[in-house]
């Protein structure tokens, strides 16, 4: 089941969908990931990987893997949550 492109294009998907309810830039990594992988099976790129007797396995290291590029590149991208606290001197009522 895990070896079919359109699951992992489904779990892009769920994650997808949920990053937009909790908007945290982690599951949107996850979805790009899943994304990536559904693509590679989906043209045969990782159609040799999900062949072997690990295939599953080195299907989930690989989302891994991109799931962690994404969401570095994400952290890059938009920097880290919160940020800086904005304090004023002076007041404009003043």
């Amino acid at each position: 089941m895990f070896t079919a492109w359109w699951v992992w294009a489904l779990a892009g998907l769920v994650f997808a969908i949920l990053e937009v309810v909790a908007p945290t830039y982690i599951l949107l990594g996850f979805a790009i990931g899943a994304g990536i992988v559904s693509l590679g099976l989906l043209t045969g790129l990782l159609g040799g990987m999900a062949a072997t007797a690990y295939g599953v396995a080195w299907l989930i290291v690989t989302f891994a893997i991109l799931s962690l590029i994404a969401w570095l590149a994400l952290r890059a991208v938009f920097g880290k949550p919160g940020g800086t606290v904005q304090t004023f001197e002076k007041d404009i009522n003043d």
